[in-house]
């Protein structure tokens, strides 16, 4: 099993959550986040007053994985994340030990399937 972690704009998360589930995900954990990259946060204007924000809005998405799919969840995350411009995001993969559903106690694939 794998644990994705992808760090995406709040504007392509309904487009990321469907492509997960078209990849065969059978779900994910979402966080609001905020962050900096490359992209070094932004200057805005309120009421005249000019100033900079240098943590930008993100949001993270966490999938477990089984072996056989993960590869196909992480190229459709990037697919459904891309717009081509700065502040895109990333995308981490970690190998997974363990998982248990802690109702039942089902464990690994178990615990992670429908």
């Amino acid at each position: 099993m794998k644990l994705i972690t992808a760090v995406v704009k709040p504007s392509r998360l309904d487009a990321v959550l469907e492509a997960l589930k078209d990849a065969g995900a059978t779900g994910a954990t979402v966080s609001e986040v905020r962050g900096f990259g490359r992209q070094r946060g932004k200057t805005e204007v309120y009421r005249g007053a000019e100033y900079e924000v240098k943590l930008l809005p993100k949001v993270k998405v966490e999938v477990i994985a089984p072996t056989e799919i993960w590869e196909k969840a992480v190229d459709a995350i990037a697919t459904a994340a891309r717009t081509g411009k700065i502040g895109d995001g990333k995308i981490w993969v970690f190998d997974l030990d363990q998982a248990v559903r802690i109702r039942t106690g089902e464990q690994d694939l178990q615990a992670i399937s429908e």
